[in-house]
């Protein structure tokens, strides 16, 4: 009885050994692929892949046609140690602080395929199936660098959201668009205005939506429901959504709905990804099922050119091409992961921004460059860069002596600390400053060593100073790329350029003229909406418009150029309660040519409808001063001479009339020393013209030569 006993417990603790390990082990795969609960966020510090390009048909290649599309296959491998990720980890309890992920290996490896388009105007490239990735992370940055085992599962989370993120963009049937212009204009597009208009849509069936409620519900009785009757009181509405900007139609019924609704949409970037969602209204009720969703990707080419694709019928292909801003593109796009149904669209990038503040608008070819907008490319605004210390600076001069510096260049700009004779962590304690220049948004750091006939380089780093407020303080310990160790601790504050009391830069004329679809915030539906304007530290507001959706203020309001941002918040005024919000937007005025005024329609945030019409101008009188002093000085005393040689013309001959030759010949002297002053005064003009020709030249290609963005482009 005693060792049946004996047997029983030990057949049950074997049984609860094994259910424990299998607990064990389900929770570590769950967990494997969970954010890391040290980690509160991520944020990155930098980015660059090196320059050890990726192996292609190692595995050979070939050809094939689908659908009249010709697809060429290949393999891809990529295999880097040169590429530098850092990320900077918020940890939470019970470690605090912030932690530096670098990522220093990187090995991706699948099949690939690439699509010619447009004629050989652009290729598509996806991987057919998610690519094997393999990371190599550390903890720290230069010489005290950790394995990536030391903060639990990071690895495994990272190479999780690599693969998430090249799976949600790059693997079939979504792809990636490299465009392949024969021009290249060196502009790098910063953002644009686009029209968007939702026209209709075809076959949309309750049926043929996996998984919605009324498929299942139908699914019971589907003996006794056709799909007509389902059909007949379908009523749905699209939702357009770019970015953080969505826009909603009105809800139509039928199973070939038509909108015909346009919304005017703002892309942040050279490429954007315009998302359309179907959903079902259904009478009484608050939620709303989402029935599917399509997708279109917008690309700038740098022929001027922009490129619209999406996922097409069987997974296949649906490219257009516009060739300048302001032509329509129309695009019918079924939707995904459904059996039935399509979107027709009609799409209008109406504007590209560029990072030098010119802009390329209109029906033609090319763009628009303001070349007194290049000359007069600061914002008002400087940077302080503390350059604090480094540490473990490696390496040393031929002869034995540790004499490091750091050179600074911001544009085209270059400064350097002093020399730190034998010190391996130097501290310089150097503080410099910079004029904030439009497009520059990247530092560039150099540690060298001082030798006797050229200085060596020890490593490098790039600081993007972008999105930094006014007033702001940050600090950063920036790692030496191409090093084996080395750190270079910075201190970067933005300020505000003094102007000694004067308007130095200029001021801000902001019209308001009108609004327009803006929602109904009274029960009536309409509103009295009014505007308060937020510059800075100054508040302004128009007066109110009682009783409508689209009303119209025509006030100016100016402000000192100080480079605040320009925010206009829309209110309904109440007189008995608190006014409430129906829509909010920044005005973005830092780029714009001085003294041309820019008019645009601004869709609001943080409501389904409504936009803004504005004018905005920046105003710098020294530009229209200096042109005016300038061309007067010498283009009148042109004039005035001129005058007076007609004066002499006449007065020869009444000479000549009167047979006076002593007067006439001392008339013509008198003319011929005024036609050698003419002389002279045209070719002052001609010579101050060409100068300027030259200036202008020199002024864009050191615009060309200083932006950073001329040569990175973002794939999308």
């Amino acid at each position: 009885m005693y060792q049946y006993g004996s047997h029983q417990r030990q057949i049950l603790a074997e049984d609860l050994n094994r259910k424990w390990k299998r607990a064990i082990l389900d929770a570590s795969r769950r967990l494997k692929y969970r954010r890391p609960r040290l980690v509160e966020s991520f944020e990155l510090g930098e980015f660059s892949l090196g320059s050890s390009p990726p192996s292609l048909g190692l595995q050979g290649m070939r050809w094939s046609t689908l659908g009249g599309q010709r697809i060429l296959h290949t393999s891809f491998d990529w295999d880097t140690n040169e590429m530098s990720i850092m990320l900077l980890a918020k940890l939470s309890k019970p470690l605090y602080g912030t932690a530096r992920i670098a990522i220093n290996y990187l090995h991706i490896k699948g099949d690939l395929q690439l699509m010619p388009v447009l004629d050989g105007r652009a290729i598509l490239l996806s991987f057919i199936s998610a690519p094997e990735i393999r990371l190599g992370v550390a903890l720290g940055g230069g010489g005290s660098q950790l394995p990536g085992t030391e903060l639990p599962v990071v690895s495994s989370w990272l190479v999780k959201l690599f693969t998430d993120t090249i799976v949600k963009t790059m693997v079939e049937p979504r792809r990636r668009c490299i465009p392949l212009s024969a021009v290249q204009l060196g502009k790098m597009a910063v953002g644009g205005i686009l029209y968007v208009t939702v026209v209709s849509a075809n076959q949309i069936s309750r049926t043929g939506v996996k998984g919605s409620p009324s498929k299942r519900q139908a699914g019971s009785n589907s003996n006794h429901v056709t799909e007509e009757h389902l059909a007949k009181d379908l009523k749905t509405f699209v939702e357009v959504e770019l970015e953080d900007l969505t826009r909603r139609t009105e809800a139509r019924p039928g199973s070939s709905p038509r909108w015909d609704s346009t919304f005017n949409m703002v892309l942040h970037d050279n490429a954007g990804l315009l998302r359309f969602h179907l959903y079902e209204s259904s009478p009484g009720n608050v939620k709303f099922d989402h029935l599917a969703t399509c997708e279109v990707k917008i690309r700038y080419a740098d022929d001027d050119s922009t490129i619209f694709w999406a996922i097409g019928p069987d997974s296949g292909v649906i490219v257009n091409r516009a060739e300048c801003c302001g032509k329509q593109v129309q695009m019918i796009v079924p939707f995904e992961t459904v059996n039935s149904g399509e979107l027709t669209v009609q799409l209008v990038l109406k504007e590209w921004q560029f990072a030098d503040g010119s802009h390329s608008v209109g029906l033609h070819l090319g763009t628009q460059p303001t070349f007194h907008g290049l000359a007069n490319s600061k914002t008002g605004r400087k940077f302080i860069v503390t350059v604090v210390g480094g540490k473990d600076i490696g390496g040393k001069d031929k002869s034995g002596r540790y004499e490091p510096y750091v050179k600074l260049q911001y544009g085209k700009v270059v400064k350097r600390t002093k020399a730190v004779p034998h010190a391996t962590n130097p501290a310089w304690n150097q503080i410099f400053e910079f004029d904030e220049i439009v497009g520059g948004e990247y530092l560039k750091l150099k540690c060298l060593y001082e030798e006797t006939f050229a200085d060596e380089l020890i490593g490098g780093a790039t600081v993007n100073l972008e999105g930094m407020a006014e007033g702001s303080v940050k600090e950063m310990t920036v790692p030496l790329e191409k090093a084996s160790s080395g750190e270079i601790k910075l201190l970067i504050e933005t300020v505000k350029e003094s102007s000694n009391g004067e308007s130095g830069n200029g001021w801000i004329e902001l019209v308001l003229i009108e609004a327009k679809d803006l929602v109904g915030a009274d029960l009536r539906g309409t509103s009295d909406p009014y505007v308060k304007v937020q510059y800075g530290s100054e508040m302004r507001r128009t007066k109110v418009v009682y009783k409508t959706i689209n009303p119209k203020w025509n006030q100016t309001f100016e402000f000192p150029d100080n480079g605040s941002p320009l925010e206009l918040l829309v209110r309904d005024h109440n007189a008995i309660m608190s006014s409430s919000s129906i829509g909010n937007c920044i005005v973005e005025y830092q780029r714009l040519p001085p003294n041309e005024v820019s008019e645009k329609w601004i869709p609001l945030q943080g409501v389904k409808k409504g936009e803004i019409h504005v004018q905005i101008t920046r105003r710098i009188p020294e530009l229209l001063r200096i042109s005016s002093v300038e061309s007067d000085s010498l283009s009148n005393k042109a004039h005035s001479i001129s005058d007076q040689m007609k004066q002499m013309l006449i007065k020869a001959q009444s000479m000549a009339g009167a047979e006076d030759l002593e007067e006439l010949s001392s008339s013509l002297t008198e003319l011929q020393s005024l036609e050698h002053a003419q002389e002279e005064y045209m070719l002052q003009l001609e010579t101050e013209r060409m100068l300027l020709l030259n200036k202008i030249n020199d002024l864009g290609q050191e615009l060309l030569n200083s932006s950073p963005f001329v040569s990175s482009r973002t794939s999308y």
